[in-house]
């Protein structure tokens, strides 16, 4: 083992790998800040770069661009309400009102520190626990995924506040918009009024860029030329008592996106928001979750990054793409022919040992990069308003337009905008709609499996002791909430 450690350290100690590593973390970084450039379509155009690499050296590159477009994506949502990946939706919710509030660069600080600690986590649990997690990950399937995303579920009634009942219609309407497209199981379509565009459902990249970020540009330009003094952003970083404070829940979420990310095909965005749900249950300032507190920031972005090293557990250990990136990734194995599994932990487990000690130090890349990146992007944050909303209105048609390269998406934002811009002047809390939107569909998905696993059978979602689990936990975040507004009301 020693022996195998020892050229493991030789394979990865030379100053290409460093380098290809360090620009992997700075290209995901990036394209993860961008709307609509997402880090699978970064994974992928980087790909053919590889080929010609050591197999050392093109993995590095890729898991780079991976970890960085995991982290980039709180950026853009943190300063102008516009999440560059579905999980960093999650982190707006208290981004956002933190940059309102003069603090962006506060909250940028939170975002990175708790990133670059649950990547840290997560990779050591590839490295010590990948066998143990890859025997879980087996023990989920569909009953126990639709339990699972059941219970994220209830997160609902908690972001809602104090207006429940239009929460929930929201969710509501995030469901219904959710399932639009082509029935996979039985070939129909559903709410596609004709429309071949809407065949394959509503890309969540327009949903969420109209929903979020073109609200603020139509409320900014319907005040008052008075109300539109520039207030300066940036403020300044977080203290170490931030830190202290968020550390618990940074933990804690990254131990959740550790246990979703090892789950095939579960992602960043569940683990999220079920880390944002059980920061908001077990603090002492869950009245501020939403209003911008650091917490729910810790929250989201650990959960999110804690899938990062989570979802190769699978991958190295079973063969099996945890996600949409990591299945890139395996790609990029069988290009150089290796194929991940048991047997590669046998035939190559030198280059095993050299993809974990880079993997290791992705963590140090992430926190260099984007400590650089805060410096230069949160002067976003002190560029005045009028000039600043036209350019992000410009990046918002760009992100929408870049994902199918179709105007119909852009269309598709532009509606959501008005939407979303209604749901504010109406006070109904956009959140809930975000959730449902994004869990919806997998929700369905592992329910509708599941009974065609059982013929009808729903004793399936009882089969197991993690759905009795889930349903457990699911009853009592139910009674809690219901205790809470009773309580209220007394």
């Amino acid at each position: 083992m020693l022996d195998a450690l020892q050229e493991g350290f030789f394979l990865f100690a030379n100053w290409q790998n460093l380098m290809l590593l360090g620009l992997g973390v700075t290209i995901g970084t990036f394209v993860g800040a961008v709307p609509g450039m997402t880090t699978p379509m970064a994974v992928a155009l980087t790909l053919p770069f590889t080929f010609t690499l050591h197999p050392v050296s093109g993995i590095l590159l890729l898991l780079g661009v991976y970890k960085g477009g995991l982290y980039g994506g709180s950026i853009t949502a943190i300063l102008i309400k516009a999440p560059g990946t579905p999980a960093a939706s999650c982190t707006l919710l208290d981004g956002y009102p933190l940059a309102r509030r003069g603090e962006a660069r506060r909250a940028l600080d939170i975002a990175l520190y708790s990133s670059c600690i649950a990547d840290f986590i997560s990779n050591l649990a590839l490295i010590l626990c990948a066998g143990a997690l890859a025997t879980l990950a087996l023990a989920f399937g569909s009953p126990e995924v639709f339990t699972l995303i059941l219970f994220s579920l209830t997160i609902i009634a908690s972001v809602s506040g104090d207006q429940l009942l239009k929460g929930l219609g929201s969710a509501a309407f995030g469901l219904i918009l959710a399932v639009v497209g082509l029935d996979l199981v039985y070939g129909t379509n559903r709410f596609v009024f004709g429309k071949v565009e809407l065949m394959s459902g509503l890309n969540f990249i327009p949903v969420l860029i109209g929903l979020f970020a073109l609200p603020e540009i139509i409320a900014f330009f319907g005040r008052s030329e008075s109300a539109r003094k520039h207030n300066p952003l940036a403020g300044v970083g977080a203290t170490l008592s931030d830190l202290k404070k968020t550390l618990p829940t940074i933990i804690r979420g990254s131990v959740i996106g550790v246990v979703l990310g090892a789950i095939p095909g579960i992602g960043g965005a569940p683990a999220a928001f079920l880390s944002y749900s059980e920061a908001r249950r077990t603090s002492k300032n869950a009245a501020n979750f939403g209003k911008g507190e650091i917490e729910g920031i810790a929250a989201a972005e650990s959960g999110n990054n804690g899938t990062a090293g989570a979802t190769l557990i699978p991958l190295l250990a079973l063969g099996i793409p945890g996600d949409v990136t990591t299945a890139i990734i395996l790609g990029a194995f069988m290009i150089h022919g290796l194929r991940p599994g048991p047997l590669m932990f046998q035939d190559n487990i030198s280059l095993i040992y050299a993809l974990f000690i880079g993997i290791m130090m992705s963590s140090v890349f992430l926190f260099v990069v984007g400590k650089t990146f805060i410096r230069l992007i949160s002067r976003i944050a002190d560029i005045p308003h009028r000039v600043l909303f036209p350019v992000v209105l410009v990046l918002c048609v760009f992100g929408a337009y870049a994902v199918n390269n179709t105007i119909f998406d852009v269309t598709i934002m532009f509606v959501m905008g008005l939407l979303g811009f209604a749901m504010l002047k109406l006070q109904i809390p956009a959140a809930p709609f975000l959730i449902a939107f994004i869990l919806g569909p997998m929700l369905e998905d592992n329910f509708r499996q599941s009974l065609l696993m059982s013929r009808g059978s729903w004793a399936i979602f009882f089969s197991s002791p993690i759905c009795w689990l889930f349903w457990g936990l699911t009853a009592l975040a139910v009674f809690l909430l219901v205790r809470r507004n009773v309580g209220s009301q007394n």
